[in-house]
This record gives structure tokens, sequence and C-alpha cells, in this order.
């Protein structure tokens, strides 16, 4: 049976993280075709649980202003893996201090996520945080500066999907693996 085969990237923008490559294919039926593709590092997203007095598991979420959307967004902590040969876990618990100020106690491994697969390759590793204490944050750039940190329970967290209050997709897809992992 005939594949698809990647013949090659054309650059086309070299940015700080990212770059946009036109890039050649082969289909099956031997028609060459071109895609744009952004290629990225990955990102890494984090859900830190918390469990309150009451044993009412909580969230702590960020709200930030996005510039691509020229508003501020609701998502878990989250970040780039723009550190080369960094784990994703490693990744996720210097985001979850640099973010929210919690070191976490143990991450488990929720999901990997392709956030957008019609036009990059980026892959967002999720991950579930327990046992977190507080530490210092460590915020990184504007954004982060001006970003509101909160935390909601759970149950809010996902009525909040339901109105569609929260639509990241990382958010989104960590939350409900959350609440299923509580529900195991």
């Amino acid at each position: 049976m005939a594949s698809f085969q990647h013949l090659g990237d054309q650059l086309a923008h070299q940015g700080h993280v990212w770059k946009v490559v036109t890039a050649q294919f082969l289909a099956p039926d031997g028609h060459e075709f071109q895609r744009d593709i952004v290629r990225s590092p990955g990102a890494v997203g984090v859900v830190p649980l918390l469990i309150g007095r009451d044993d009412v598991p909580s969230v702590r979420l960020v709200s930030q202003y996005r510039p691509s959307f020229d508003r501020p967004i609701i998502e878990i902590p989250a970040g780039m893996r723009d550190i080369s040969g960094e784990p994703p876990v490693e990744t996720g618990r210097r985001e979850l201090i640099e973010e929210v100020g919690l070191a976490a106690g143990e991450m488990t491994h929720l999901i990997d996520l392709y956030p957008s697969p019609g036009m990059t390759d980026s892959v967002t590793n999720i991950f579930l945080a327990t046992g977190c204490t507080a530490v210092p944050a460590d915020l990184q750039g504007p954004e982060e500066e001006d970003m509101q940190v909160f935390d909601l329970p759970l149950n809010d967290a996902l009525a909040m999907i339901d109105r569609g209050e929260i639509a990241d997709a990382k958010t989104v897809t960590g939350l409900l693996l959350t609440h299923r992992h509580l529900r195991a």
C-alpha cells in the first residue's frame, strides 16, 4: 500500500521559538503538493490539583492576556518547551513554579495532545500535579506579570467549560482528564 512521503522543508520564517516552513510532500498517487507548517518545540500544560480541608478538589488557573485573541484567556499553567533537552515533566515543574508559585509533589502524565495538527507539528504534554506546596513565583514577560492567578473548585471549572468560558484546548482536555482521573 502506498503512503505519503515528506520530501523536505523550505524555511519561510524563523521566529524566536517557532519557524514556518513550506513542506513538500508526495501523495500516494504520485502527485506532489505543499503545505505551510509551523514547526514547534512543543509545550507543556499542568493541572495543579489542590484538595482543601473540605476534601473538595480545586485547580489553580490563570487568566492571561493572549495577543493572538487580544483578550485574556483562562488556562492551566503552561509553557513552551524552549530549553533544549529538558524532559517535558521538568518543563512542567518549572512552569508551575514560574507561573503560579507551586512546587509539585507528584506529576502524573495525562496525555500528549496535538492542539492543531492541520497547521503545526506541536505536541502539548499535559500533566496532573498533586501534593503541591507554595513557593515564590518567577513570572516571565509582560503577559505573566499582568495575569491573574486563582483557585477554583474543579466542578466550577467544568461548568465553565460547559458555558464556553474556558475554551483553551489544553485546559479543557486537562480539566476533563483530571475529573476522569479522580473518578477512576
